[in-house]
């Protein structure tokens, strides 16, 4: 649990080194931080994307995973689960966003899943050491813009990467097999490519929607490498 201690202590430290700054920067900087932040988190889930060209396989998985998660009522208990903290820590109006947008942000990934197998089952934490660093820096141009959700996403972070960690025996066998995490992390890719249009003000459903894409992406892989292969015979 050491690397995701890390990791939830510099996301904390630098929401709050952010909140403390975001008092003296303009708001018309803000939109340009904002903006600048967007793109990058954009550019980052096209990479993740990019990750792997089994296309149809991470299309259907995001299809399929956005109507689940619709009926499942994901977001709307991502929503409420972010209101209710608001109301009793105190934010502003976009206390939602920035908690939802920074903990997929934090905790969606190959570096996600890798770390916390490594720290469980090896001791080994420099994975999530440099993940660490990367999310601190992040979470304070976050936190500057967003708010106190930026904050609060470090418990996510400790939530959701402990969980993992505690389960890595379970998940190593997934772990081994590239191209399910490829497909996983494709998928995944998506969803910050959708947050990261969100960001800079584009109008789309909540990426909370596709959250089971992930879990989805790898069933249908399997599913597809039990598919009987279809090879042209030869002419005569």
């Amino acid at each position: 649990m050491r690397g995701t201690l890390l990791n939830t202590a510099t996301v904390a430290a630098g929401a709050g080194l952010g909140m403390a700054l975001g008092n003296t920067i303009p708001g018309a900087m803000k939109e340009i931080i904002l903006a600048g932040l967007g793109m990058v988190t954009f550019g980052l889930g096209l990479k993740l994307f990019l990750t792997s060209n089994r296309v149809m396989i991470v299309a259907g998985a995001i299809a399929l995973g956005g109507a689940l998660g619709v009926l499942l009522g994901i977001a709307a208990g991502f929503d409420l689960v972010a209101e209710q903290l608001r109301a009793r820590l105190g934010g502003g109006a976009t206390f939602s966003e920035g908690l939802i947008s920074a903990t997929i942000l934090f905790c969606v990934g190959p570096m996600t899943l890798m770390g916390c197998i490594q720290d469980s089952l090896e001791g080994k934490i420099e994975l999530l050491a440099i993940k660490s660093l990367m999310d601190g820096f992040v979470a304070i141009f976050m936190a500057a813009t967003l708010g106190s959700g930026v904050l609060v996403s470090a418990l996510m972070v400790l939530v959701i990467q402990g969980t993992l960690t505690l389960a890595a025996r379970m998940l190593r066998g997934f772990a081994a097999d590239t191209d399910a995490v490829e497909v996983a992390t494709s998928a995944g890719g998506i969803m910050l490519a959708m947050i990261g249009m969100q960001i800079v003000g584009v109008k789309l459903p909540t990426s909370a929607h596709y959250l089971p894409a992930l879990i989805l992406a790898p069933v249908f892989l399997q599913i597809a490498r039990r598919l009987p292969s279809v090879t042209p015979k030869p002419s005569a």
